[in-house]
């Protein structure tokens, strides 16, 4: 590819990606909120795992919030929530709530592309969760 600007040669996930670098490398001062939108564009297991715990250590200086499909990163956050849409008379609407306990094992199941029922994956998701 020819040298070009970032934002013009980078999707979303490595643009964040970046940014989740160029923050560890960056760690000082006051404890800054870090957002990262699609972090796991084009991760698989073991890097999500490896990106997830960045994200972790991030998180002790400062806070991250961190959008993502991946359940090794997921199972990694300290507080989850579930984003919804749906549409109501032509208009999206979003829902945000918070998920922990079992709710939480169900939405890593979901993550894993599971059924609720499913032992194995229910039981890789507290695997997950508790590591």
């Amino acid at each position: 590819m020819p040298v070009s600007p970032l934002r013009d040669a980078a999707s979303g996930g490595e643009i964040s990606r970046l940014m989740l670098a160029l923050a560890c490398v960056s760690r000082g001062g006051r404890a800054p909120v870090r957002v990262f939108d699609e972090i796991d564009a084009g991760v698989g297991g073991t890097t999500g795992r490896a990106v997830g715990e960045r994200l972790r250590e991030l998180g002790e200086s400062g806070q991250v919030i961190c959008i993502t499909h991946l359940p090794q990163i997921a199972s990694l956050g300290s507080r989850h929530f579930r984003i919804t849409k749906r549409v109501e008379d032509g208009a999206t609407v979003a829902a945000v709530e918070r998920v922990d306990g079992e709710e939480l094992v169900a939405e890593i199941v979901r993550m894993l592309g599971a059924e609720r029922g499913d032992e194995a994956a229910s039981r890789h998701a507290r695997e997950l969760l508790a590591a």
